[in-house]
C-alpha cells in the first residue's frame, strides 16, 4: 500500500547507517594497524575507540527515530509514537557534542606527538583541546538540561509547569564552536607538513592525508543550512513580537521531525566522517605492508642504489628520535628553508609516519645525524647569495627598503587595509539590521558599537602586544585575520538567539581581530620605505581602506539584506563567507615573504636620521619627543571619537535636516569625499609638510562640524560631507608624526596609538545622550569639542621648534649611499663595467632629481656592505 505522505526517514536511515558501517571498517583498521603491526597504541587510540562508541550511540539513536516517525511532518506522527520519538531526538542531542570532543580529543592528542620543538604548533594545539573540551562540555549539560524539569524533554504533552530551550536555537548556537574547531583541527599541522624536508610525492601524501578534514567542516555547514528553516520561522515570531516557547517547537506547531531530519542526517555523517579522518593518518603502517606502492617513491628506490634516503627511518618501536633525511636526489637545499624557520628537527610521530617501509629497522651505525644535514644545508645556502654581498635567503629589513622595492610589499599590506574597511562598513550595516529585525533599542545598537571599540583598547593593550613583539609584523596579520574571522562565525548564535549579550561578544571579538591587524599594518606601511615619504604611504594605504567602507555599506543594504527574518539569515552565511574567505587569507599571509624589522634594525633607522630625540622640555626632564607621542595618542583618541559620532549619528541628522535624502546615498557620498581627501593628501604630501596638512584637516573639520549646527534642507546636508571630507587624512597624519623617531621602541609607541582608535566607543555614547536631550543638529557640539582637543596635537608640532625636527619627514641618506654603492658593485659584477645611464636618467639628472632616485636592490644588511665602502657610524642623538 503505498504512502500518501511524504517522508525522508528511509533516506535518513540509509545513509547513516551506511556512514555508520564505513567509520567502523575505519576504526577497525586502525586498530589493526597500531595494535598488530606497530604494537605501540597511545592515548588517541583508546580516546578514538570512545569516539566510535559515542558514534554508534548516535547513529543508532537516528536510525531508532525513523523507525517512529522522524521525517515525517508532525500531523503524520501517530501520537503513541511522540513519546518514543522524543527519546530518541534527546538521546541524538546529548550524545552529538561528546561524539564531536572525543573525534577532536583523539585527533588533537595525536597531533601533540607530532613535534616536541615546535612550541608555537603544541601551545595552539593544546588550545585548541581546551576550546574543544571545555565548549563541548557546555554544549552537552545545555542538551542534557534542555528542559526544566529535564523528562519534559520527551513527555507528550509537555508540561505546563515546564520551560524548554528552543532545540533549533541549541543546535544553531554551536555552530561557530564547531567550525573554528574544524578549521582550526585542519590548518594546525599544515606549517609543520609544508615546511618538512620530504619528497615531493610523501609530503602530497601527507598533506592530503591530514586535510582530509576538510570535508568535516563543509559537512557540518550543510548541516546547519538543514536547520535555517526553523530559524527563519523563530525570528519571523520575534519580529511579529509573539514569544514562541521551546515546547512549542516540539509540538505539531514547529514540524520538528520533518525539517530536523536532515539535520540528523548530516550530524551523523559529520561525526562519522570526523571519525574516519582521524583514521587515516594512523593507517600508514597497514597500507604500506600491504599495499606499499601507494605511498613509496620509487624513483628515490631506482635512483639510489645505496640506502641514503630511505634507509634511514626511526624506530617505531624505540621512543629515541630519529631523522628522516631524504637522498641526494631529492636534496632540500633546492627548496625554500621550512615555513616556520630553521631546519626540521626529528619528531616521533611524524618519522612514523614518513617512514617508507615499516620493516626497515634504523641503522644504529648511522652517521648522517640533523647536525651534519643543517650544516651541509647551511652551506649550501650560503652559496645562494648575490656575489657573496646578496643575502637571498635572509628577510628584508623594511627600513632599508626604496620606494620600489616596497611596491610589493605595501600592496600585500594594503588588501588588508581594504578588509577591515569593508568589515567596518558591513558591521555598521548589520548592528542596524540586527536592530530592526530583533526590536532592539538605539542605545543597545550603540552599545554594539561600543563593544567593537573596546577590543580595540584591550587587543592591542594584551595579547597584541605580546605577538607584535616576539613575532613581528606578519605573525599579526595572521593572528588577527584568524581572530576576526572568529568574531564573524560568533554571529552566528548571536542572530539565532537574538541575544544582545552575544552580539556584544561577537562585536568585541571581531575588534579584537582587526585591532591586531592594525596594530602590525599602519607602522608597517609607515616604516616600509623612505622615511620621508610615510605619511603619503599611510594615506594611500588609508585611502583604499575608506574605498571598502564605501563598498559595504551599498552592497549590503542595496544588494545583500533588508529588515527581515530572512535577511538577517542571509547575514549570517555573509558572515559565514566572509569568515571563510578571511582563514584562506590568513593562510596565504603566513606563506607570503614580507620583510620584517627587529628593534635593532628600527633603532638603527632611527640613528641614521639627524633629530634631537633627547632634548627635553624647559629645563624639566620630561622630554619633547615623549610629550610629543602623547599628544598624539590623545589627538588620535579624540579624532576617532569625533569621526565616529558623525558616523553613528549620520541617518538620524539627515532625517532632522533632510528627511527627502536618502542617507544610504548620501553617506556613500560622505565616504567617497573621506576617501577622495586620503588621496589628495597623499599627493600633495610629497610636496607640502605633513604638519601644516594636519592643522588645515582639524581647522576644516572644526570649521564645517560647527556649521552642521544649524540650517536645514540641503545646506546641512552639504556641510557634513565636508566634515568627512576633512576628516579624512587627520588619523594617517597624526599616525605617522606621533611615530617618527623611536627606534627600538616603535613597536610600544604603534601599540599605544592603535589602541587610542578605542576612543570611537568613548564619545558616541557621550553624543548619544546629547542628542537625546536635544537633536542630532546641537549634539555635534560634541564632535566640535572632540576636533578641538585634537588639534592640540597640530599646534604642538607646529609651534615647537623641537617637536618640529622630530617630526618633519628627512630623508635616510646613509643608506641612499649605501644603495647607491650596492646598486654600482651589482652592475659591474654583471656587465664588468659600469653600465650606462640611460637617457631618461641623464634628463632626470639635468632637471636636478637624480638625487631623489631609489635604485633597486635585493636586500642591504650592515654586515652585507662592501668592504671599504661602509658608511661612517651612526650620528649621536643630539
Amino acid at each position: 500500500m503505498a504512502k500518501d505522505f511524504a517522508t525522508r526517514g528511509p533516506a535518513v536511515l540509509a545513509v547513516t547507517a551506511t556512514t555508520l558501517a564505513l567509520c567502523t571498517v575505519f576504526v577497525v583498521l586502525r586498530l589493526i594497524s597500531r595494535f598488530a603491526i606497530v604494537r605501540k597504541p597511545g592515548w588517541d587510540d583508546y580516546t578514538m575507540i570512545l569516539a566510535w562508541i559515542m558514534a554508534f550511540g548516535t547513529s543508532f539513536s537516528i536510525c531508532y527515530g525513523t523507525s517512529v516517525g522522524l521525517g515525517r511532518h508532525e500531523v503524520n506522527v501517530p501520537q503513541d509514537w511522540d513519546s518514543a520519538l522524543k527519546k530518541s531526538e534527546y538521546v541524538f542531542s546529548v550524545l552529538y557534542n561528546p561524539a564531536l570532543m572525543a573525534t577532536k580529543t583523539s585527533i588533537l592528542m595525536f597531533y601533540l606527538t607530532l613535534s616536541k620543538t615546535q612550541k608555537i604548533f603544541r601551545w595552539s594545539t593544546v588550545a585548541t583541546l581546551v576550546v574543544v573540551n571545555v565548549g563541548g562540555l557546555a554544549l552537552t549539560l545545555l542538551n542534557i538540561l534542555q528542559c526544566s524539569p529535564v523528562y519534559a524533554a520527551f513527555k507528550t504533552p509537555v508540561p505546563a509547569s515546564a520551560s524548554c530551550t528552543d532545540i533549533v536555537t541549541i543546535y544553531l548556537s554551536s555552530a561557530p564552536l564547531n567550525i573554528i574547531t574544524d578549521l582550526a583541527i585542519l590548518f594546525l599541522p599544515m606549517p609543520i607538513l609544508t615546511g618538512m624536508r620530504l619528497p615531493r610525492k610523501q609530503k602530497a601524501i601527507l598533506v592530503i592525508t591530514f586535510g582530509f578534514g576538510v570535508f568535516v567542516a563543509v559537512v557540518d555547514v550543510v548541516r546547519i543550512a538543514y536547520l535555517q528553516s526553523a530559524a527563519r520561522n523563530h525570528l519571523s515570531d520575534i519580529q511579529e513580537h509573539k514569544s514562541p516557547s521551546g515546547s512549542d517547537s516540539r509540538n505539531k506547531a514547529g514540524d520538528f521531525p520533518w525539517y530536523a531530519s536532515l539535520s540528523f542526517m548530516w550530524s551523523a555523517i559529520e561525526i562519522n566522517v570526523g571519525v574516519m579522518c582521524g583514521c587515516v593518518p594512523a593507517m600508514k603502517p597497514l597500507v604500506s605492508r600491504f599495499i606499499p606502492r601507494w605511498i613509496h617513491d620509487n624513483t628515490m628506490r631506482e635512483k639510489s642504489a645505496t640506502a641514503t634516503g630511505d634507509s634511514i627511518h626511526p624506530d617505531i618501536f624505540d621512543t629515541r628520535r630519529r631523522s628522516n633525511l631524504p637522498n641526494s636526489e631529492e636534496s632540500p637545499m633546492r627548496k625554500p628553508p621550512p615555513a616556520l624557520g630553521g631546519a626540521i628537527k626529528p619528531m616521533g610521530m611524524m618519522d612514523f609516519l614518513t617512514t617508507p617501509n615499516i620493516n626497515e629497522l634504523p641503522n644504529p651505525n648511522q652517521t648522517n645525524t640533523v647536525a651534519m644535514f643543517a650544516t651541509t644545508a647551511c652551506t649550501r645556502q650560503r652559496s645562494a647569495t648575490f656575489f657573496d654581498f646578496v643575502d637571498l635567503e635572509r628577510r628584508k629589513n623594511i627600513t632599508l627598503m626604496s620606494n620600489r622595492e616596497s611596491i610589493y610589499p605595501i600592496l600585500m599590506v594594503t588588501v588588508l587595509f581594504f578588509v577591515w574597511g569593508f568589515a567596518y562598513g558591513l558591521l555598521d550595516t548589520l548592528n542596524a539590521r540586527f536592530q530592526e529585525v530583533a526590536n532592539m533599542t538605539s542605545g543597545q545598537t550603540l552599545g554594539q558599537h561600543s563593544a567593537y571599540y573596546l577590543g580595540y583598547i584591550i587587543g592591542p593593550l594584551t595579547f597584541g602586544r605580546v605577538v607584535f613583539r616576539r613575532w613581528g609584523f606578519k605573525a599579526c596579520y595572521t593572528v588577527g585575520l584568524i581572530i576576526y574571522a572568529c568574531g564573524t562565525l560568533v554571529f552566528w548564535p548571536s542572530a539565532v538567539l537574538t541575544s544582545f549579550p552575544a552580539f556584544l561578544i561577537s562585536n568585541f571579538i571581531v575588534g579584537l581581530g582587526l585591532s591586531t591587524l592594525e596594530i602590525s599594518a599602519n607602522p608597517f606601511i609607515a616604516l616600509c620605505g623612505p622615511p620621508e615619504h610615510a605619511e603619503v604611504r599611510l594615506n594611500l594605504s588609508q585611502a583604499v581602506q575608506a574605498i571598502g567602507s564605501i563598498v559595504s555599506p551599498l552592497l549590503a543594504k542595496k544588494v545583500l539584506f533588508k529588515a527581515s527574518a530572512d535577511s538577517l539569515i542571509d547575514v549570517q552565511w555573509t558572515y559565514l563567507g566572509i569568515s571563510f574567505f578571511t582563514i584562506i587569507l590568513a593562510i596565504v599571509y603566513y606563506y607570503v615573504p614580507l620583510p620584517e624589522a627587529t628593534d635593532e634594525d628600527l633603532e638603527e633607522a632611527s640613528a641614521r636620521i639627524p633629530t634631537p630625540l633627547e632634548a627635553t622640555v624647559a629645563s624639566s626632564h620630561i622630554t619633547v619627543i615623549w610629550i610629543t607621542l602623547a599628544l598624539g595618542v590623545f589627538s588620535e583618541f579624540c579624532y576617532v571619537g569625533g569621526q565616529e559620532s558623525v558616523s553613528t549619528s549620520f541617518a538620524e541628522y539627515l532625517q532632522l535636516v533632510t528627511p527627502s535624502l536618502d542617507y544610504v546615498n548620501h553617506q556613500a557620498v560622505g565616504h567617497t569625499a573621506f576617501a577622495a581627501s586620503r588621496f589628495f593628501a597623499a599627493a600633495i604630501g610629497v610636496w607640502v609638510k605633513p604638519r601644516y596638512l594636519l592643522l588645515f584637516a582639524y581647522t576644516g573639520a572644526i570649521a564645517f562640524a560647527a556649521a552642521c549646527m544649524n540650517g536645514s534642507r540641503a545646506t546641512p546636508a552639504a556641510l557634513l560631507v565636508m566634515v568627512m571630507f576633512f576628516e579624512g587624512p587627520i588619523f594617517s597624519l597624526v599616525y605617522a608624526q606621533a611615530l617618527r623617531g623611536w627606534g627600538k621602541h616603535t613597536k610600544d609607541a604603534a601599540i599605544l596609538l592603535t589602541a587610542a582608535i578605542g576612543g570611537g566607543g568613548v564619545f558616541p555614547p557621550i553624543f548619544y545622550g546629547v542628542q537625546q536631550s536635544h537633536n542630532a543638529q546641537y549634539a555635534y557640539c560634541v564632535v566640535v569639542a572632540t576636533f578641538a582637543f585634537g588639534m592640540i596635537f597640530p599646534l604642538w608640532i607646529n609651534v615647537h621648534p623641537t617637536a618640529r625636527q622630530i617630526v618633519d619627514p628627512m630623508k635616510d641618506e646613509q643608506t641612499r649611499r649605501a644603495s647607491q654603492l650596492e646598486e654600482e658593485r651589482r652592475d659591474f659584477a654583471q656587465t664588468g663595467e659600469k653600465r650606462h645611464k640611460r637617457w631618461s636618467s641623464s634628463i632626470r639628472k639635468r632637471f636636478g632629481r637624480e638625487k631623489d632616485e631609489f635604485p633597486v636592490i635585493e636586500h642591504r644588511e650592515k654586515s652585507n656592505w662592501p668592504d671599504g665602502n661602509v658608511p661612517n657610524g651612526s650620528p649621536s642623538r643630539s
